[in-house]
């Protein structure tokens, strides 16, 4: 995959990010059922000896309640809501979109989570590059991600692709900066044969790959 244009990493709302995440949004973007799976992800994947990164963060991590981690790291663009997130021994923030550097040692972190963040990124094959040089031997990557969004703040490759070429794209970032073996776990969850069949859940998306 080459560079991206100009035209796809613009989005409709260029003001900066950090004024469009002042203000706490303490709800969740995504449905219970998208939560507790990514939350089963997360207890299969990661190891409770690591050190985890949860980037482009919020006041929840859905980390495994029952499972205590060696470190966890957050990073976001709203104190409040990085406050209240109780799995976080410490967070910073930063707009990655302006300031793409991770202030962290090479190789220290083991896993880095990414939920539905990576379709704000303008620039994701520099926080790629960034992801895999903190990452340590084998350290993984996780990004999940929805149908969901603020169109207004996402780039245009996003908004103007489908779900599978999102997941494409995903995969060849990754790819072109030291990360191998990618996989993707996908789930639609529908309650057939309900009262509540009429309902249309959060189809879930998880790309998962491993620093070469």
């Amino acid at each position: 995959m080459k560079i991206l244009s100009s035209y796809q990493r613009a989005k409709i709302d260029e003001t900066d990010d950090v004024q469009f995440y002042k203000a706490p949004r303490f709800t969740y973007h995504l449905d219970s059922n998208f939560r507790k799976y990514l939350t089963k992800i997360y207890s299969a994947e990661i190891s409770e000896d690591s050190t985890i990164l949860d980037l482009m963060s919020s006041w929840d991590s859905h980390l495994p309640p029952n499972k205590s981690y060696k470190k966890v790291i957050g990073h976001g663009l709203n104190k409040e809501e990085l406050k209240r997130n109780k799995s976080l021994e410490r967070y910073w923030i930063q707009n990655l979109n302006k300031h793409m550097e991770i202030p962290l040692e090479d190789k220290s972190i083991n896993y880095c989570l990414i939920v539905a963040g990576w379709q704000y990124l303008q620039y994701p094959e520099n926080i790629a590059k960034e992801i895999s040089r903190i990452l340590s031997s084998q350290g993984k990557i996780l990004i999940s991600f929805s149908n969901r969004a603020f169109w207004t703040k996402s780039p245009n490759i996003w908004t103007n692709s489908n779900e599978e070429d999102r997941i494409s794209y995903v995969i060849n970032i990754l790819l072109l900066n030291g990360f191998k073996d990618p996989r993707v776990i996908r789930k639609f969850i529908s309650p057939r044969n309900s009262f509540f069949s009429f309902i249309n859940h959060d189809p879930f998306y998880c790309v998962i790959a491993t620093k070469e």
